[in-house]
């Protein structure tokens, strides 16, 4: 049996449900009203979301304009375009990458290695460092560096491979923990350039330098800059808050030429 409820002036109501004050059924809503009310909420909804988002985005976008304006402040004036004005050190360090991509030849790899070769012949540095990731069979872009300068006229007692550069702050910092340089001119494009002089100065390598190897043009070209924009948010992000470490050190290696490099015979050039 169903319980009626009391309500005040001895009304009652079926299933627990009140009259209205007037003691009059409440209206139901018709589904247009409903649909209204539902489209009322939703858009409101909608637009205090889209303002947060709005907001984020914009903080979003201020911080990597600012990263990205921190390298590149830091980075100029350091790094040349103009061979001749190049200031001469003891050693270039060549920052890595594959001679070919999807079975064709890489122009960055071209451009890097005839930038470098050309360093040695100008007398802007006696020793290349070639530095690439190595961490996979069938992968070393330090001995195809090497093998593709010495086809450019760079003798191979003047190269020395680190196999462990992963990425662009290994290959730096690796420079000085393991090469034991503290004075080198880097050698990439200059988006590139830019963030590795950033990353050198600093960690206290300030007489680091580096020279432009030849852009590309093309699609190639702006991948690679949407790529360095996230690069230099990492970079700054490693340097100035996680205080990153290159992923391996090792034995120290010296150069000169009473210290020629140990792998003086380089994989042929695919």
């Amino acid at each position: 049996m169903r319980q009626e409820s009391k309500v005040q002036g001895g009304g009652r109501t079926r299933f627990g449900v009140a009259p209205s004050i007037t003691g009059k059924s409440p209206a139901r809503r018709s589904l247009g009203d409903w649909i209204h009310a539902e489209m009322v909420w939703f858009d409101q909804f909608l637009k205090r979301w889209l303002v947060r988002f709005m907001v984020l985005g914009t903080h979003l976008c201020i911080a990597i304009a600012a990263f990205y304006l921190i390298v590149w402040g830091i980075s100029r004036g350091k790094v040349y375009d103009n061979i001749a004005d190049v200031p001469a050190r003891e050693c270039a360090l060549v920052l890595g990458t594959v001679p070919k991509t999807d079975g064709h030849d890489n122009q960055f790899f071209k451009a890097r290695m005839r930038a470098a070769a050309d360093l040695y012949k100008n007398k802007k540095a006696q020793f290349l460092i070639v530095s690439g990731d190595n961490s996979r069979k069938g992968y070393d872009e330090a001995s195809e560096m090497k093998a593709a300068l010495i086809v450019l006229g760079v003798p191979a007692t003047r190269i020395y491979c680190d196999y462990a550069g992963f990425r662009t702050l290994d290959s730096v910092l690796r420079a000085r923990k393991v090469f034991g340089q503290s004075e080198f001119i880097i050698v990439s494009q200059k988006y590139h350039n830019e963030r590795a002089i950033y990353i050198a100065h600093r960690n206290g390598l300030s007489e680091c330098v580096a020279y432009n190897a030849a852009d590309v043009t093309g699609t190639s070209m702006w991948k690679q800059y949407a790529r360095e924009t996230i690069a230099r948010v990492v970079a700054v992000l490693d340097v100035e808050f996680l205080k990153a470490e290159p992923k391996m050190l090792g034995e120290r290696v010296f150069i000169g030429e009473k210290s020629p490099p140990v792998d003086a015979n380089p994989l042929p050039l695919r």
